[in-house]
């Protein structure tokens, strides 16, 4: 009978061994996931972080009179367009947005316009003088 209980705590033995290297190599993959799971947290992490840069970084490439200019508001208005160019776009001069499918618009000082890549604006005296009229003596 005792070699019987030897042989009964050796099985047992074993069972417990066996059970406590599956349980090591369970945590070993579990560590191996989490390490990954870490990683792709990390990397998820920094896509936002660039995502909100680039969100607070946007800006937009426009033209005034053949002289490029970045702004970065989304709306502008035409005070503020007027604004850019130095010295500053004065009273005498409209500014038009460059319309390519139709007539040029003129743009208001309290006009809002909303920003893109390659708009276009361009001024023109406010007044056109004619200039004075001529008569000939005969």
């Amino acid at each position: 009978m005792h070699d019987h209980n030897e042989h009964e705590a050796e099985t047992d033995l074993k069972e417990a061994l066996d059970h406590l290297n599956k349980a090591e190599q369970d945590l070993a993959a579990a560590r191996v996931a989490e390490a990954a799971a870490e990683e792709e947290i990390k990397e998820a992490l920094e896509e936002i972080q660039e995502v909100e840069s680039h969100h607070h970084e946007r800006h937009f490439e426009i033209i005034i009179d053949r002289k490029n200019y970045r702004v970065e508001k989304e709306e502008m208005t035409g005070t503020e367009l007027r604004a850019l160019p130095v010295p500053p776009i004065g009273a005498d001069r409209d500014l038009f947005e460059v319309v390519p499918s139709g007539p040029d618009r003129k743009i208001e000082d309290q006009e809002s316009i909303e920003m893109r890549n390659g708009l276009r604006f361009f001024t023109a005296p406010a007044h056109i003088n004619p200039g004075r009229v001529r008569t000939r003596y005969c």
